[in-house]
């Protein structure tokens, strides 16, 4: 059964790069009938917090992303004390004593002598009484995985072959000195374990996999099939990585962007197929090919989401919305004929706010001083008492056939001395709305 996982630290808020990797996962998922596992990376009690555990659950809800089973590192820290002891017992797993300020030494050196930065193993020549003095003296060491320096090679499902040398690549850190399990292993260990057939990662991880593909063969296990998706950028090509804090997903929900638009542009972006406003999470998985998507940074630009809902929202039944529009105050008597002059002059549902203050209180009249005697001669035939749709026509009929204006200079200034907006809803919905009107002939 094809198995994914979104495997998100709790130290933050999820935002859309974070998005992005999440919902390929589960798409591949929903579309193979499979499952996808929400994985709480939690193995860092000073970062990780309860409140952003809540915050994701909340977020992936919002977007329909429902995941079948919740797993959390925290509570797994035996599985991966025992995989260690199998790694030490093969000789995979050796203890290193340098400080960070040796490693940088040792770094500068390499780079100096032309020689890629890769840890140079000084820790596997040391003798029983050298470990024993370095242990006493500096403490624990971290425990390094030892590569076979030999080509890792995978098909990437985006990236295409891919082939690299471990030798190029330092024995990466498994366990911290203060006995912390590191993602680099957690991970291997969760996947293996959890059946994962699939992972879609970011383009910063391919090193990673080639590591964790050494790892995870050394227990046993089949490495998944991998994908890693390009990084997103800014709209002009810049880094997106010092902006992602104020494009978490909650604050885009609280913008007003709605959850299919922010899904239907993510499903695309960075794929060969345009971007297609979907109505249904059905759509999006049945149209996810993950092989569509490209190599090259993706350009992002939250403005992009809001011309999706407004055209989410255009769409929208008045069921859907009946509630917010009774939380504004509208009477039910002309609740659904607001959200029917509203719904395709709203780019979020906040906005409905400004207009049924307009309605409700009137506008403040916006006349250029040309048109002040025109408007104050219409204002003097509109008729008093209710008004309905049929209203703006005989009204403009009888302001034409008065004053001889005609065609844009007879409705513009009407409009905005009524809405003070040039532009807006048919003025002949908008009319029968209006509960006060504060421009009289």
């Amino acid at each position: 059964m094809t198995t994914t996982r979104f495997a998100p630290s709790p130290t933050g808020y999820i935002h859309v790069g974070n998005l992005r990797t999440a919902l390929m996962n589960y798409l591949i998922a929903a579309k193979a009938g499979g499952s996808f596992i929400l994985r709480i990376d939690d193995t860092d009690p000073e970062r990780s917090k309860e409140e952003y555990v809540d915050a994701i659950k909340q977020d992936l809800d919002w977007l329909g992303l429902h995941w079948d089973r919740v797993e959390r590192q925290s509570l797994r820290l035996d599985r991966y004390a025992e995989a260690a002891e199998r790694l030490r017992a093969m000789g995979r797993l050796y203890e290193a004593f340098e400080t960070p300020t040796e490693l940088d030494l040792k770094r500068k050196k390499q780079l100096n002598m032309g020689r890629p930065p890769v840890y140079d193993r000084a820790a596997l020549v040391l003798s029983d009484e050298e470990r024993a003095r370095l242990r006493a003296e500096r403490g624990a060491g971290v425990w390094r995985f030892l590569l076979d320096q030999a080509r890792i090679e995978w098909h990437d499902g985006i990236l295409g072959d891919i082939s690299i040398d471990a030798a190029s690549v330092s024995d990466p850190v498994l366990i911290r000195t203060d006995g912390q399990v590191l993602y680099t292993f957690a991970s291997v260990v969760d996947d293996i374990e959890m059946g994962v057939t699939d992972i879609v990662r970011g383009a910063d991880h391919v090193t990673n996999t080639a590591t964790q593909i050494q790892i995870i063969e050394s227990l046993g296990g089949t490495a998944p099939r991998f994908a890693h998706h390009s990084l997103l950028t800014g709209p002009q090509g810049e880094p997106l990585s010092k902006r992602l804090g104020t494009l978490s997903l909650r604050d885009l929900r609280a913008r007003g962007v709605e959850p299919m638009a922010l899904l239907s542009l993510m499903a695309r972006l960075g794929s060969s197929d345009p971007v297609e406003l979907r109505s249904e999470m059905a759509e999006l998985i049945e149209g996810f090919d993950i092989e569509r998507f490209g190599a090259a940074p993706t350009k992002f630009d939250e403005a992009d989401l809001f011309p999706l809902t407004a055209r989410c929202l255009a769409a929208r039944p008045y069921e859907a919305v009946a509630g917010i529009i009774a939380a504004l105050g509208v009477p039910d008597d002309l609740a659904e004929r607001f959200w029917e002059v509203t719904r395709e002059n709203i780019t979020t549902l906040d906005d409905l706010q400004a207009w049924w203050t307009l309605f409700r209180d009137g506008a403040e009249p916006a006349i250029d001083d040309e048109d002040r005697v025109f408007v104050a001669q219409a204002m003097a035939l509109l008729p008093e008492g209710p008004l309905d749709e049929d209203s703006w026509g005989k009204w403009t009929a009888a302001v034409r056939e008065a004053t001889g204006r005609k065609g844009k200079a007879l409705f513009m200034p009407l409009r905005k001395a009524l809405t003070g907006q040039a532009q807006g809803p048919e003025m002949a919905q908008v009319l029968p709305l209006l509960q006060v009107i504060r421009v009289r002939g």
